[in-house]
This record gives structure tokens, sequence and C-alpha cells, in this order.
């Protein structure tokens, strides 16, 4: 039986900081996605459509207000329950919370790898708590996760250092970084990707760049390193206002199809 896998966009940016235009990106990574400049392989030999399929629920209708949270939760929700796997188009990063509350709901706590420039342990940013730079901080307070993995970090202020060690949260910093450092997670495991994470070289349409960051190779290298069941995952803060021909969709894009391919290859190891 094939692994089903379901495409979300959650098109909002009411909780960005400092530059708004992440709520734009779900239907432009789709349209990168399906373009006829590529095709539907996966680097690890699994194809779209062939090996696993993925379906779109299209852009959920959000109010930009509080209550979007119940929004998201109960269509992640419905798509668990449909027996399909949650992959997530932000967006801001604030939907990572209600993403990950209505997974724990069926699967109890979850283990997390959080790909980012920053790790959004803010207790309070900006008089928000639902704030981009927060949701890790309700996740972990809440009891979400009992594991929170964070690659790519290089902004890590005292109050996130503090937050991160209130939490144990693994931090693994940009500073001499190699992927044969990321441990192997177990399950159930849950995958967010910021892609501020990345280089702004080579994914330069986020509204936060911070220089020195992964190549997209090397976040390759992380998720391959992955054999736990995967049972959700996001692509978030995609910015198209900041974007250069298209590099950060495409980029999106490719990070879509290996994280789908992904969670069919470990789904299917049982």
């Amino acid at each position: 039986m094939q692994t089903a896998i379901e495409l979300i966009g959650l098109p909002s940016d009411s909780n960005s900081s400092f530059e708004r235009g992440a709520a734009m990106a779900p239907p432009l990574i789709r349209a990168a996605l399906w373009s006829d400049r590529g095709n539907l392989a996966c680097e690890n030999g699994m194809e779209v459509g062939r090996d696993f399929e993925l379906r779109d629920r299209g852009d959920l209708q959000l109010l930009e207000q509080p209550e979007d949270d119940g929004l998201i939760a109960a269509a992640v929700s419905d798509v668990v329950a449909s027996g399909a796997v949650p992959l997530v188009l932000g967006g801001d990063h604030a939907m990572t919370h209600p993403v990950v509350r209505a997974l724990h709901a069926v699967h109890g706590p979850l283990t997390i790898l959080h790909v980012d420039a920053h790790p959004d342990l803010y207790a309070d940013f900006e008089s928000n708590p639902r704030s981009h730079a927060s949701p890790f901080a309700r996740i972990m307070e809440a009891g979400l996760a009992r594991r929170l993995a964070q690659v790519g970090i290089r902004t890590m202020n005292a109050h996130c250092r503090e937050q991160a060690a209130r939490y144990g949260v693994e931090v693994l910093p940009m500073a001499d970084f190699a992927a044969s450092k990321v441990p192997v997670l177990e399950g159930p495991l849950y995958i967010s990707i910021d892609l501020d994470g990345i280089d702004p070289g080579e994914a330069p349409g986020v509204s936060h760049p911070e220089p020195g960051g992964l190549t997209v190779r090397e976040v390759l290298a992380v998720l391959r390193r992955q054999t736990a069941r995967v049972i959700g995952a996001d692509v978030v803060e995609y910015n198209p206002r900041f974007d250069s021909n298209e590099r950060t969709a495409i980029v999106a894009a490719k990070l879509v199809r290996e994280l789908a391919a992904l969670i069919a290859q470990n789904s299917a190891r049982g």
C-alpha cells in the first residue's frame, strides 16, 4: 500500500515580526513543485505518483486571528484521520505550534528536528506569545515534544540560551557544523524547516536572512540520516517579496519533494 502524504497550505504571516509576505508562499511553492522545469524523481530513487501519493488539500482559509490555531489543528487532525501524513506549507513559523499540538493528540510526545537560523524559543516576543519567534517555547512548555534538536542556529542570544537550557533543547550551531554531528532521532519524528536556516546565497527569499547558513546539500544530508517514522513536516518562512528568479521557491519545492520521499521511505521500513 502506498504512503499517502497531503499538502496543506497555511497562508498566514500575521505573527511575523519585521516583514510580512510569507502568506503569499504556498501557491508559489506548489507552482515550483509541479513545474515542468524538473520532474518528480527524488534522491532516494522514489518518484512522486509512482512510489507514494502526494495529494493537495489546498490552502486553509485562515482569519489572521488567534482562532487560526484551532483551524490549523483541526485540518491536521483531519489529514491524520484520513490515514495520510501532513506536509505543511507556510506561512510563518507560528503555525508549527498548532500543527504539533494536533499531532501530539494522536501520537503523544514527539521528537522534533528543527532547521533554522533562529531557535524560535522566545518566551514572549514583542508581547505576542503566538509570534513566529516563539513556537518552540510554546511546544516545549506544553510538553508536546520529548526531544528537540535544532540545526543551523546562528543567532542565539542570552535569553534563548536560557530557554534552551530550561527545556533541554539540543542546539547544533553553524560554528563547526557537520551533518554527521546531527543525531539520528527516534520517532515519532516531526521535521520543521525554516528556509532562513539555509544560507541566503542559496535561499534569498526570506524575511530574516542570516549569512553563514546551511547549504541545501547539508540540509539534505541531515534528512538522509533520519531513519525514524516521520509523522509530519513543514516548510515555512518563504517570503516571495525578497526572492530572486524564484530561487527560493525552487529550493522550497525541492525540500517538499525530499521530505515526502523521506516520509514514504521511512514508513515502508515499518
